[in-house]
């Protein structure tokens, strides 16, 4: 008996039972991994739009103790972390940038608090890998 006169169902027919299941899992999964890299990458340049974040980069280029140990430019070298609170005309912020220039490498502290447009900065600060801290604010 040959077997060449009998009609084979599609793909789809023969597949969907398990495209389907399949399919939209990944579709979620593909989802959820885009909603949090939104968040990521939202929250990552709200504090790098931040003044000050701007301020401290700027002030450590400025620097002479720093330009001489890390070198210039100093650059942002990594993901930021802290916060920054926004209430009622009310700001804070604290962070921690990881730093580097052309002969080293170190974090970049910042606290600063403020009201309006006015910042007040609490500590700008540059912990060097050898446990040695500079002060910018001196």
């Amino acid at each position: 008996m040959n077997n060449e006169l009998v009609p084979q169902p599609s793909w789809w027919k023969r597949n969907w039972k398990w495209v389907v299941p399949v399919g939209g899992c990944m579709g979620l999964i593909v989802l959820f991994i885009m909603f949090v890299g939104s968040i990521f990458y939202g929250v990552t340049t709200a504090l790098e739009e931040s003044q000050p974040y701007e301020y401290a980069l700027e002030k450590i280029n400025q620097d002479e103790v720093l330009t001489q140990q890390l070198g210039s430019p100093i650059e942002k070298d990594g993901m930021i972390q802290g916060s920054y609170n926004y209430s009622n005309g009310d700001k804070s912020a604290d962070m921690r940038i990881p730093v580097s220039g052309p002969n080293g490498s170190g974090t970049l502290i910042v606290q600063a608090t403020g009201e309006d447009d006015n910042w007040t900065y609490n500590v700008i600060r540059v912990e060097i890998k050898d446990n040695e801290s500079i002060n910018l604010l001196e």
